[in-house]
């Protein structure tokens, strides 16, 4: 299985890191203007400067990518939505005697499409009803190839129905691999330690003061780490309250209209 990140333990994670290395960088600045109170800081502002837009620049790919695929994963439901809605209506052009055997399939396969996601984040549950849905599928399949070579249905029943089938049957990988589709797992590991330097370099510039801020160190530390969490929630949106079961009821409104 693909490797994932849980929104809240990352963003939690980083606040802690953030608040401990913020307290670290101004104990070290503090010690550094101790020995020297004259001390230059314009080499730490330049460091500091490139740091922070790089970090910067990391958390907007990385928004700006989670909501694009976020997106693109919506307008998959739907799709599949169409195809199975499709396919289920041109059943209509087969023999009446292979209908009702056939609808009852559909029904079935949506219903273990449904199921598939509602069990997420239980991936081992989600597992079992996916390659029930894949049985199902291949019982469609053959069912209707046999249908359609049985005399008093169209005359094109094949050329109608097996293609939007076969629509069918493709929108599951084009889903599976678009939920599959992150940014390598080292991205977030640099975004992670950036967000770190960052603070560091953010504690050791609160030395000069006359003690710490912790109003300026927890709005830091709350913004970025409530950024990482909508984030990581846009790459994996059934893990937190940025969920695509909303968009399922699409299907359920489908499942609805086949009774």
């Amino acid at each position: 299985m693909d490797t994932v990140i849980s929104p809240a333990l990352f963003a939690f994670a980083w606040l802690v890191g953030m608040i401990t290395t913020m307290e670290i960088g101004r104990r070290f600045g503090i010690r550094q203007l101790a020995k020297d109170p004259k001390k230059e800081m314009a080499g730490m502002d330049m460091m500091g400067a490139a740091v922070f837009a790089l970090f910067g620049l990391l958390i907007a790919f990385t928004l700006s990518g989670g909501a694009s695929r976020f997106d693109e994963r919506r307008m998959l439901i739907a799709e599949e939505a169409n195809d199975i809605g499709t396919a289920f209506l041109r059943v209509d052009l087969l023999p009446d005697s292979t209908q009702p055997a056939l609808r009852m399939l559909f029904r079935n396969y949506l219903d273990a499409r449904i199921g598939a996601y509602k069990k997420l984040p239980d991936v081992t549950a989600a597992l079992a009803e996916i390659k029930s849905s894949e049985a199902i599928q291949l019982a469609i399949w053959d069912r209707s190839i046999a249908a359609t070579k049985i005399p008093g249905g169209h005359v094109d029943a094949a050329k109608l129905l097996l293609p939007s089938i076969n629509e069918m049957i493709d929108i599951t990988t084009t889903r599976l691999m678009a939920a599959r589709i992150h940014p390598p797992s080292i991205m977030y590991i640099l975004l992670f330690f950036l967000g770190l330097g960052s603070s560091l370099i953010a504690g050791i510039r609160m030395a000069g003061g006359k003690g710490r801020s912790w109003l300026h160190i927890l709005i830091f530390a709350v913004v970025m780490s409530a950024c990482s969490y909508v984030i990581l929630s846009l790459e994996y949106p059934r893990l937190s309250f940025i969920n695509l079961g909303e968009y399922d009821q699409v299907l359920i409104d489908l499942r609805e209209s086949m009774k």
